[in-house]
């Protein structure tokens, strides 16, 4: 297992993150798992009164059917040596049916096709990726997770319940993609092309009244537009 990046040491887990801060006397992990934990708390709420053992003796109405997960920090260090880490679930804990997390994605010929039509024509492309782009998903499986040191003193130890797809959740991709084609058709008026259902088209109009059409290309979170 890879234990260092750029000459880092990559930690395994929130206290060895914080012992290696400890360690070097500066917060660079901490700070890390602090930026993460502000995005991802939307992602789980605490089931005020319950406990890890009511919960697993099927004692609370809330989380009846519901199962248990465990959820953790994964730690990296980018090219320019900040530290990054990822707030992910223990997916390979659940067993989620195809119909949750099939989740299709823009083929290769057609980026190809899109990126010759947009040469010849000498059309501008846009790009982007959206930030924690599972998060903006409601959570389709049902799962609940014991708090660990990442979610606060406050919160370690409770029961929490996901509400939002996680990432490391086999069903997350799919939740994602459903949410995102829902805006772009319902909101922003696109449509699914027949050949690509991610492929994505919409009529609009210069300043002059021409009419011609915009693409969207999506892979998962990267927006391709032209």
């Amino acid at each position: 297992r890879t234990t260092h990046k750029f000459g880092i040491r990559i930690p395994k887990s929130v206290v060895e993150a914080l012992q290696i801060d400890k360690e070097d006397g500066t917060t660079l992990w901490a700070d890390a798992i602090a930026k993460e934990m502000k995005k991802a708390k939307v992602a789980y709420k605490p089931v005020e009164g319950a406990t890890p053992d009511a919960v697993r003796a099927n004692k609370v109405d809330e989380l009846r059917g519901y199962q248990e997960i465990k959820c953790h920090m994964v730690f990296d260090v980018k090219m320019d040596f900040t530290r990054k880490a990822r707030f992910v679930a223990g997916g390979h804990m659940t067993e989620a049916p195809n119909s949750l997390t099939y989740s299709s994605v823009v083929s290769r010929e057609s980026v190809k096709i899109a990126f010759l039509i947009a040469a010849l024509n000498n059309l501008d492309m846009m790009s982007c990726d959206i930030g924690n782009a599972y998060l903006n998903a409601k959570c389709r499986e049902r799962i609940w997770f014991v708090a660990g040191p990442e979610c606060g003193p406050e919160l370690q130890g409770s029961v929490c319940k996901l509400v939002r797809a996680l990432y490391g959740l086999k069903s997350s991709g799919a939740a994602w993609r459903a949410t995102f084609a829902e805006f772009i058709i319902n909101v922003m008026g696109f449509t699914p092309t027949r050949a690509d259902a991610d492929i994505y088209i919409r009529k609009n109009f210069r300043n002059g009244g021409t009419p011609y059409y915009e693409y969207l290309l999506v892979y998962v979170d990267d927006v391709d537009r032209k």
